[in-house]
């Protein structure tokens, strides 16, 4: 695949949030899990080459939308924003004492490169039991997969997104704190 179309497809990658549930009919869902402690609930939803978590909190729902379509994302918004490179993003929303953190991450590998990091991230999901999802496109293996950790007053989700196609390894590290 050339550059320029490697390129185009890490530009199409972007992080949407939403202070309302999306509904399921509009995502290619592959797999879901749900984790509930305390006074909040995550439902993650694993899609190929995307994810959705759905955060709520009391009165609160918040849902993150990492996707690689353009034309077909639901209208409002609270914020979106493209994953290129690396990003850092916080939104707080003090009237329900929740805070939302994320971290962005791409990285375009060589194809062996590619090759052995989809090895590790597959035996990674073995071994923590991670929500995964495996398909292909046409260069190879691709992965998408969604690790949770749960506290007390906060969720982690880190996921991992390989496309082979265009060597991409896309990375997010979300945090719900219920301050």
């Amino acid at each position: 695949m050339s550059t320029a179309a490697r390129q185009n497809i890490l530009q199409a990658y972007q992080v949407v949030l939403y202070d309302r549930a999306l509904h399921p009919d509009s995502f290619q869902l592959q797999g879901r899990r749900v984790v509930r402690h305390g006074d909040y609930e995550l439902e993650a939803w694993i899609l190929p080459g995307q994810h959705l978590l759905r955060f709520e909190c009391k009165a609160l729902c918040l849902t993150e939308l990492l996707t690689d379509q353009e034309k077909a994302v639901p209208q409002g918004s609270v914020s979106a924003f493209l994953c290129t490179g690396e990003r850092d993003f916080d939104q707080a929303f003090p009237k329900h004492k929740v805070n939302y953190m994320t971290t962005v991450q791409t990285e375009t590998l060589s194809e062996n490169l590619y090759a052995a990091t989809y090895d590790e991230m597959l035996d990674f999901a073995r071994q923590t039991q991670a929500l995964s999802h495996r398909w292909a496109d046409e260069a190879g293996k691709c992965l998408s997969l969604i690790d949770i950790q749960r506290m007390s007053k906060e969720v982690h989700a880190q996921t991992y997104h390989l496309v082979a196609s265009a060597g991409l390894v896309l990375r997010t590290q979300t945090i719900f704190e219920n301050k």
